[in-house]
């Protein structure tokens, strides 16, 4: 079984999960009507959601680095599916949103547990191709999420499309389970070793990390929220052309995570500089992503607005993998822990992002501020890249 296989499993399963966890989407209507709900309940119902997804990543980066990546992802990904299809069953707000707060608790695990497999798999000048890979099927799965939920819910009630999504969840963790051996950990954790959990948010460069993360979360959640109604509201498009239109990003997205992993392993290859391969084409990256925005800003047609913002999140989505890469360089023996608190602040910055940007238009009256609002974000992702140093490794093996 070589380490592409379990590559394959992982990248299935970060598909699958975007799929679900998008379940509600299309039919948030007709949810709201037979639950008898508000559309501000239903916001509240999504928040729960990642709300969980956020403060369970510590713990389950935890249990990740304490019982391996495969029987810790088998536990999530059974967990998760399980409860995808037991939403269905909900009957009112507090079920709903309480089912949905745990499935996204849930969901926390797989990337913590993903990254800690491929950093006891794939040597260093790969793990960004590796990662690169995931963050592919991130995009993919958002692209692909609304066709698919579309095109099953009519023929199919709300209830019914849960349980169906759950399927392939549940039948990948069989397959995972018998096909997939378990990954050796490359900086095994004796047990009872002392944890400085200060590190987490203390050092330097950790701190870098997370920041560029959560701003360049942040930015890139404007295309899974804001911009069908921002292209609406400034370029006066109809809600079908901005659907389509707003697709571009995501998937200018996926070509940007496998085009980001595979340059910066060549680059780490070529120099041998994690600095240079690593923090040096993030930075370039954020910083065109941020130019590429202010240039939205000022365009007038539509398609120039989506091409420019397409480049921005081609751009943003390129130094996904070297944040993923960077977290697993400097975990040392705890990659799991590192990740998860820096995929935690990622989740901050996406949940804060729609709020600010809501927030914005309220106050200002013009939704072409939310342009800036990411333009800013990205720049200030690509001022972390250019402090940051990768190449220290916060949890040393003990001797």
């Amino acid at each position: 079984m070589t380490r592409y296989t379990l590559l394959a499993f992982l990248c299935l399963i970060t598909l699958v999960a975007y799929l679900q966890r998008s379940a509600l989407g299309v039919p948030s209507k007709a949810i709201e009507g037979e639950l008898g709900l508000t559309p501000e309940a239903m916001g509240i119902v999504w928040f729960a959601w990642y709300a969980g997804y956020a403060a369970f990543q510590l713990p389950a980066g935890w249990l990740a680095d304490r019982l391996g990546s495969k029987p810790a992802l088998l536990i999530f990904a059974v967990t998760w599916s399980a409860l995808t299809a037991v939403v269905g069953f909900a009957g009112g707000f507090v079920g709903l949103a309480l089912l949905w707060g745990l499935m996204g608790a849930a969901q926390a695990g797989i990337f913590p547990c993903a990254t800690k497999a491929i950093g006891a798999t794939f040597p260093k000048t790969e793990q960004g191709l590796a990662s690169g890979a995931l963050a592919c099927f991130m995009a993919g799965g958002a692209a692909l999420s609304q066709e698919v939920t579309g095109r099953l819910f009519g023929p199919l009630t709300w209830q019914a499309v849960l349980v169906v999504y759950a399927v392939p969840g549940l039948a990948w963790a069989l397959l995972f389970a018998v096909a997939v051996p378990r990954p050796d950990a490359p900086r095994p954790v004796v047990k009872n070793e002392p944890f400085d959990w200060t590190l987490l948010v203390a050092d330097r460069d950790m701190v870098l990390l997370c920041l560029q993360q959560l701003m360049r979360a942040g930015a890139t959640a404007l295309f899974f929220t804001w911009f069908p109604r921002v292209l609406q509201e400034t370029k006066h498009v109809t809600p079908a052309e901005s659907g389509s239109l707003a697709t571009w990003p995501l998937l200018a997205g996926v070509v940007g995570a496998l085009v980001g992993g595979s340059a910066s392993d060549w680059l780490l290859r070529r120099t041998g500089r994690e600095k240079l391969s690593r923090c040096g084409l993030s930075a370039v990256c954020m910083a065109v992503a941020a130019v590429a925005a202010v240039a939205a800003y000022f365009a007038s047609a539509a398609v120039d607005v989506v091409v420019l913002l397409s480049v921005a999140a081609f751009c943003a989505y390129v130094a996904g993998p070297a944040a993923y890469a960077a977290a697993l360089s400097m975990g040392g023996t705890r990659v799991a822990i590192v990740f998860a608190t820096m995929n935690m602040a990622g989740n901050v910055g996406a949940g804060l992002f729609p709020y600010a940007a809501g927030k914005l238009v309220g106050t200002a009256g013009d939704w072409n501020g939310v342009y800036l609002l990411f333009g800013g974000m990205c720049a200030g992702a690509g001022v972390c890249w250019v402090f940051l140093n990768p190449a220290r490794t916060l949890y040393e093996e003990p001797t």
